[in-house]
């Protein structure tokens, strides 16, 4: 089976009587266009979405078919993340532990307030980052949510030299 497009979030969908399958699409593989995967029922999807989905993510609740009887949505599973705390008498940090994450082509998640933070978590990041005076990292596991996500990271641009 082909899907090509996002129909909308599963929220907006009639699931009655119908079987709602899912499948899964890690934080990192969100923004690919073409992917291959199998459903949670073990069956065969093969994904081919527009340039749209590189700026926008497949996101949780995100259906991919529908049709009489069947739905099949993404699932972003849970991941390892970094939890970035700047303490509020540090406030010139925030714009210096934001540097060293972009620096590393990392994404950049929003946190629940103005001085949280979350990037994906790999051990040279958190050393880096708990080395930042006035900024407490700590390893979580969790989803992220791509509607709080400052920058993408990635390597969209060319170095020059």
């Amino acid at each position: 089976m082909i899907c090509e497009k996002i129909l909308g979030k599963l929220s907006a969908f009639d699931v009655s009587g119908k079987n709602v399958d899912y499948v899964d699409i890690d934080w990192d593989d969100a923004f690919k266009k073409i992917h291959r995967k199998t459903t949670a029922q073990g069956r065969e999807v093969g994904i081919r979405l527009d340039d749209s989905v590189l700026t926008r993510g497949l996101t949780e609740g995100d259906v991919l078919y529908a049709d009489g009887e069947l739905i099949i949505a993404v699932h972003t599973p849970p991941c390892e993340m970094i939890r970035l705390t700047i303490d509020p008498d540090h406030r010139a940090q925030v714009a210096k532990a934001c540097y060293e994450i972009g620096n590393r082509h990392a994404p950049l998640f929003a946190g629940e307030d103005d001085l949280t933070f979350l990037t994906p978590y790999n051990e040279p990041m958190l050393h880096m980052l708990s080395h930042i005076h006035g900024v407490d990292a700590q390893k979580v596991v969790l989803t992220p949510d791509f509607e709080k996500r400052i920058s993408s990271g990635g390597h969209s641009h060319v170095h020059h030299h």
